[in-house]
């Protein structure tokens, strides 16, 4: 055999061998492909107990939507911790299911892995737990500690059980804000700030060191609406004096020092907590009650995730009306284009509401809100949809739920009914443009422009040149053109004269009592509520059926999602992605400020956008509005 024929031979085999080796690994690669589509398909169906605790252990922020981000919440799964995020409706319905299950005895709350919340969705739960109880049956409420968010719910429970060595913690709401003008001015940076209304506070983090007079004058009045209800709400449960709350915060440190230092007792003591029993102690009570799971040797219950796959699949089951309420959720900031879940945009929440004008099942919708505002040009977009469901015959009532702000005002100002808490956060009616730019940056390092235009206007929004006065003058006007259409929208919508609005616009945050005393909600309820009040409009009778319009996740988004799951789990146990530390969960309002900043992405630059969160009435800090 000759060389060459050899080196043939031998890089056959080399070949053949590599070939097989390709065949082998693509052979693995489609069975685990295969693998995570059978596991994303296939759901064993859980068994509910004859007798059961269902146990409600919200993980992370309750939000109206959950947001589809594969890479976050993939990392949620893979860290191995709780899930970022529960959809409030899952609660309320497991609650609401719960009520008349024979099987279900008593309702055990687990707190400890939820984060926050706003007022308004803790008052839904708060709601559904307190109509649960009128049939007899127990709510128990088992925690090593509690925070604000925590005790709320905790507090519309008939038992309230602290460990020994826990706390309650109780700070009351604030709202404090960052002002970067004087960073900016270290910079060098100009920040040309255009904005209609007197309240819209939102730009004074790049023009002020501190805090407007105005805006400390109307941040004070919702603080204290909000406060006042969630103070009213404890005490009303755990049968308190009026004031016990604030009472309890202001004598801490002197109480705390009594008690020698045992938080614990000191709750105990104020009425906040019904005994002190460790969560076995509390197992082993409730084993009476509902029996013994045999493999766990704890108390038999159901989870809420399992519960819910059980109660909704019998749902599936039944005849399906063909006169539904369709709801579409609003929920985040307004983008404009399609966005994901979690976000509102502008293309993508009107196709929603389309797609519900075409269902001839759909006779009524209702739009929930749960929204600070962004983008002007995509809460237009969404409201003339709206306005195009009332022409076609369709009634639409807005619900809102812990906040419906500038844009989310806006897009809610067209429809036949508004709905809101007492707690939500609304108006701030008013418009803003913001264009930096960054010639004395470039000038402290030695960096100078210069050129020439072919008219007075040219290169003038270029981010290295000073505004000139003739286009400062152009963006004021387009913000004051701006405004003048967001009043006209509110006026045509809630029945107001232009001037009327303007008296209750101006950028100003209204808590939902007052902003039904002026006008721009018409009733105070909850979601259900708005349902009842939709299908009546649509005169459909009182068995109608409820029908979530929203986008799914197709095959090939869940697969990716799966897939970086598990990359990320596998990274993680190979020490290469480390979980998130406490110091980058401190500073989440810090980038989440800059985020929001980033993301804005309307086509003329013009916002209607209200950094009005609603306190997070657990142990989070406040970014500002």
């Amino acid at each position: 055999m000759s060389v060459g024929s050899a080196l043939a031979v031998f890089f056959g085999l080399v070949w053949r061998i590599l070939e097989g080796i390709r065949k082998v690994l693509h052979l693995v690669l489609l069975l685990v492909i295969f693998g995570f589509i059978l596991a994303a398909l296939h759901t064993s169906m859980p068994i509910v107990p004859h007798s059961a605790a269902l146990v409600i252990a919200p993980e992370g922020e309750l939000v109206e939507q959950l947001a589809s981000d594969p890479v976050r919440r993939a990392f949620g799964q893979a860290s191995g911790g709780p899930a970022p995020e529960t959809l409030l409706r899952d609660v309320t319905d497991a609650i609401a299911a719960a009520k008349s299950d024979a099987r279900i005895k008593l309702i055990v709350l687990d707190l400890g892995s939820m984060s926050g919340s706003g007022l308004s969705k803790l008052q839904e739960i708060g709601a559904a737990l307190r109509d649960f109880r009128t049939a007899g049956k127990r709510v128990v409420v088992a925690a090593d500690s509690l925070d604000q968010s925590q005790y709320y719910l905790a507090a519309q429970a008939g038992e309230v059980y602290l460990d020994p060595m826990g706390l309650v913690y109780l700070d009351g709401f604030s709202y404090y804000r960052m002002f970067l003008k004087d960073a900016i001015d270290k910079l060098g940076v100009d920040v040309n700030v255009f904005r209609a209304g007197t309240y819209k506070s939102y730009t004074d983090q790049f023009s002020r060191s501190d805090m407007a007079p105005s805006e400390r004058d109307e941040s004070s009045v919702w603080l204290a609406a909000l406060w006042s209800a969630y103070s009213q709400d404890v005490t009303r449960a755990r049968s308190l004096p009026a004031g016990a709350l604030t009472e309890f915060i202001t004598d801490q440190p002197a109480a705390l020092a009594a008690a020698n230092g045992d938080a614990a007792k000191l709750a105990l003591q104020r009425g906040l907590v019904t005994a002190l029993k460790s969560r076995r102690q509390m197992a082993d009570e409730l084993k009476g009650l509902v029996g013994e799971d045999e493999d766990t040797h704890s108390f038999n219950s159901i989870a809420m995730p399992q519960y819910l796959l059980s109660m909704r699949s019998k749902r599936v089951l039944k005849s399906k009306s063909d006169s539904k309420v369709g709801i579409v959720v609003a929920a985040g900031e307004i983008l404009d284009g399609h966005q994901p879940p979690g976000t509102i945009g502008g293309e993508s929440t009107a196709d929603l509401l389309r797609q519900a004008r075409f269902d001839n099942a759909v006779k009524a919708v209702v739009l929930r809100v749960d929204s600070p505002g962004g983008s002007m040009f995509a809460s237009e977009q969404i409201l003339r949809e709206v306005q195009t469901l009332r022409k076609a015959g369709k009634p639409v009532v807005v619900s809102m739920s812990t906040y419906a702000a500038s844009g989310g005002y806006y897009i809610s100002a067209g429809a036949n009914q508004i709905f809101a808490s007492s707690t939500t956060l609304t108006g701030s009616i008013g418009v803003f443009s913001v264009v930096p730019t960054f010639q004395r940056t470039l000038e402290k390092l030695g960096v100078k422009v210069d050129g020439i235009g072919t008219t007075p206007l040219a290169g003038d929004m270029r981010l290295d040149r000073a505004l000139s006065p003739a286009t400062r003058q152009s963006l004021q006007s387009s913000v004051d053109h701006a405004y003048s259409e967001f009043l006209h929208r509110v006026g045509d919508g809630r029945k107001k004269s232009v001037e009327d609005v303007d008296k209750i616009a101006q950028g100003r945050v209204w808590a939902g009592a007052d902003a039904q005393r002026i006008g721009l909600v018409d009733h105070l309820g909850g979601l259900k509520d708005a349902t009842d009040a939709a299908a009546k409009l649509a005169q459909v009778s009182s068995d109608y059926d409820i029908d979530y319009i929203e986008s799914e996740l197709s095959l090939k988004q869940q697969l990716l999602m799966q897939l970086r799951s598990e990359s990320l789990r596998l990274g993680q146990m190979a020490g290469i992605i480390a979980p998130r530390s406490d110091i980058e969960r401190v500073l989440d309002p810090v980038l989440e400020q800059a985020r929001a900043i980033a993301r804005l992405n309307d086509p003329r630059g013009l916002y209607a956008y209200c950094w009005c969160r609603e306190p997070h009435i657990g142990l989070k800090a406040l970014a500002g509005r």
